[in-house]
């Protein structure tokens, strides 16, 4: 990780610059994949499997044998962590529910409005190098407490056309029963426009890599909604003297395991810090089984150090991380003033890692800087906002002539008649 000591503003976008994601060149290797699910439907399926799984494929949908059997793979103790991530997950998120808002605007007015759930929705699950069964917690048990009606997850198979068993348990346990042995854009592709076996849905969630992300994108252009747009995983550790030098390294290192694109940074006020922080990462990285893939991002990561807190402040918010974490002694005091970021972490003994796995927020969390303009995964993403109105005499008699006076003042007469002729009626 390259130290950079007090750069200069004009420099701070190009030194919080991501690494580059090539979304053009790869919407063109997708878009083929794309048209040939739409075209041919679980053929298509079958043979991307085989061309990009070495997978053969025979039945896309998991059936209720492999349920059991990724039941009787998984460990008690597994099970045990799973259950409580679960409960905790599902606490936070149940807590989101909104009763329906109803305001009397004026006298014979009134407005509501409700929250629907999606109907129909779709999970992404990565299950390459690293089968992430904790994001069916994350995106699957606020679908069920939404109440969409229809819940579809798509994940890849291994080798032998099967889904990582901890994949399968976790997906029953949060209520799922409709999971398909399909990855890649071709499985995005599959939830868009649907196939003989798969349902097309109206919203999909999840993360992936380049291809994922950029069939994502594409998708949007047939009229699926998606979560959020996104990019390589990231994590900003902003530290003071009080930090824990191990601690920190191994914050970055866990976000630097995720991919070669990943993107890790420390922001400091203590040069001494930064200089642990920098022996225990090479420390702490010599051990770890994802070695070459975290060293290729700490290639492209950076250390700042920052004379001043306000300074740094500014910084962070910034870059707007996905994940932020504060390891300061006033953690709490400055997690008030932080307004980008998608996560925030807060105090020396909360690490990253609890959120990405019980502690009850949600990990599918805006990257690449979206973090100032989108939220992550809550329980809002399921729901569609509908508003309502009635109005009665008097409300019609009061508010009537005010608004055909607007719509005739935007010389929009047919909307002044659909008040007109209500108010004769009512004095006829």
């Amino acid at each position: 990780m390259k130290l950079f000591k007090n750069p200069d503003r004009k420099e701070w976008n190009a030194l919080l610059e991501r690494p580059a994601m090539r979304m053009e060149e790869i919407e063109k290797q997708v878009s083929p994949i794309l048209k040939a699910v739409q075209k041919d439907g679980d053929a298509a399926l079958r043979a991307f499997s085989l061309q990009f799984d070495g997978a053969e494929v025979d039945s896309l949908l998991v059936s209720d044998s492999e349920f059991k059997e990724a039941d009787q793979l998984v460990s008690s103790e597994l099970k045990e962590s799973i259950s409580i991530a679960i409960d905790n997950i599902t606490k936070f998120h149940a807590a989101q529910k909104s009763e329906t808002l109803k305001v009397e605007t004026m006298p014979g007015i009134n407005c509501w409005r409700k929250s629907v759930p999606i109907q129909k929705v779709g999970l992404y699950i990565p299950g390459g190098s690293a089968p992430l069964f904790s994001t069916v917690i994350m995106i699957g048990a606020p679908a069920i407490i939404a109440g969409c009606e229809e819940v579809c997850l798509c994940t890849p198979p291994n080798q032998e056309g099967k889904i990582h068993p901890a994949i399968l348990y976790a997906a029953q346990k949060v209520g799922i029963r409709k999971v398909f042995k399909v990855g890649g854009a071709q499985a995005i592709a599959a939830m868009t426009f649907g196939t003989e076996t798969i349902p097309a849905v109206s919203k999909i969630f999840g993360p992936g890599n380049q291809y994922v992300t950029a069939a994502k994108q594409l998708a949007t252009k047939e009229g699926v909604a998606i979560d959020m747009p996104a990019g390589p995983s990231e994590v900003l550790v902003w530290a003071d003297d009080t930090a824990n030098a191990s601690f920190i390294a191994a914050d970055l290192l866990s976000q630097a395991e995720h991919g070669p694109d990943s993107q890790v940074i420390l922001v400091s006020t203590s040069e001494k810090i930064i200089e642990e922080t920098q022996k225990e990462v090479a420390k702490q990285l010599a051990v770890l089984p994802r070695k070459e893939i975290a060293q290729k991002a700490l290639s492209h990561s950076r250390s700042f150090l920052i004379d001043d807190e306000k300074t740094a402040l500014q910084l962070v918010n910034e870059y707007a991380a996905e994940h932020l974490i504060l390891a300061l002694d006033d953690a709490v005091s400055v997690s008030e003033k932080i307004v980008n970021a998608g996560s925030v972490f807060v105090g020396h003994l909360t690490p990253e890692s609890a959120g990405d796995y019980a502690s009850g927020t949600n990990h599918t969390l805006p990257t690449y800087g979206y973090a100032k303009n989108y939220s992550g995964v809550s329980l809002d993403s399921y729901y569609r906002k509908i508003t309502f109105q009635q109005i009665d005499k008097k409300g019609l008699l009061d508010l009537g002539p005010h608004v055909e006076r607007m719509a005739a003042a935007e010389e929009l007469d047919a909307h002044k008649n659909a008040v007109t002729v209500r108010l004769q009626s009512l004095i006829d």
